[in-house]
């Protein structure tokens, strides 16, 4: 049996998202929106119909996954 008490390798504390985060995400997500936008649009022509999710839900989740990386050490 291992002891992971000391030295806390591969353990991670979870932290309450600060101020600076969510600036970091709006401003992603603002930068986004323009090319979300036109990926739905000639998404939309070559399936010939809506895509489920809109161009704001696929600005959401493209900030969403490009903010933690500015953060991870």
């Amino acid at each position: 049996m291992s002891d992971h008490s000391a030295g806390g390798h591969g353990h991670h504390s979870h932290r309450a998202p600060r101020v600076e985060f969510y600036a970091y995400f709006a401003v992603i997500f603002l930068a986004v929106i323009p090319f979300a936008l036109v990926a739905w649009i000639l998404q939309t022509i070559t399936e010939r119909r809506l895509p489920v999710h809109g161009p704001l839900a696929r600005a959401w989740r493209e900030a969403g996954s490009i903010t933690p990386n500015i953060f991870r050490p």
